[in-house]
C-alpha cells in the first residue's frame, strides 16, 4: 500500500493512501506544500487535488481517517470535536472521500496552529 508523510507544524504523520479515485489523485499531486487553517479540532489545508465527491462520502469520521473536502479541493483531518459536533463525534463541515488512514496519533494534531507549514510527500 502507497504511504505518505503529512508534516504540519511540528507534527508528522504517516498515511496508508487507500487505492480510491482520491487517493490516487492525492499520490499523485505530491509532493505539495500548503498552510494549515483550523476548525474546533480539526486541521485543514488546501491541495492541487480536484476531484468530485465519492459515492461512499460522509461528514462523520473516525480519528485517524484521512478525509478530502470537495468543495474546498482540501484534506481534512478530524480529531475530536468541531463546531458542529455532537458529543465526541467528529463531525466535518460537509460529506468528505474518505481517502486514507494513519495509526499516528492524530490528537498531536492539538499543537498545530492556523498558518503553521504543511508539507506532503511520498514515503517507503
Amino acid at each position: 500500500m502507497a504511504k505518505l508523510e503529512i508534516t504540519a507544524g511540528e507534527v508528522s504523520l504517516r498515511v496508508e493512501v487507500f487505492d480510491t479515485l482520491t487517493g490516487r489523485a492525492v499520490l499523485a499531486a505530491a509532493p505539495f506544500e500548503s498552510r494549515a487553517n483550523t476548525w474546533g479540532e480539526e486541521v485543514y489545508f488546501s491541495t492541487p487535488v480536484r476531484v468530485a465527491r465519492e459515492a461512499d462520502a460522509r461528514a462523520l469520521v473516525e480519528a485517524g481517517e484521512m478525509a478530502f473536502w470537495v468543495e474546498g479541493d482540501a484534506i481534512a483531518i478530524g480529531f475530536g470535536p468541531t463546531p458542529i459536533s455532537t458529543g465526541d463525534e467528529i463531525r466535518l463541515a460537509a460529506p468528505t472521500n474518505i481517502w486514507g488512514c494513519t495509526a499516528d496519533d492524530v490528537r498531536r494534531l492539538e499543537a498545530v496552529r492556523d498558518g503553521d507549514p504543511v508539507a506532503v510527500k511520498t514515503v517507503d
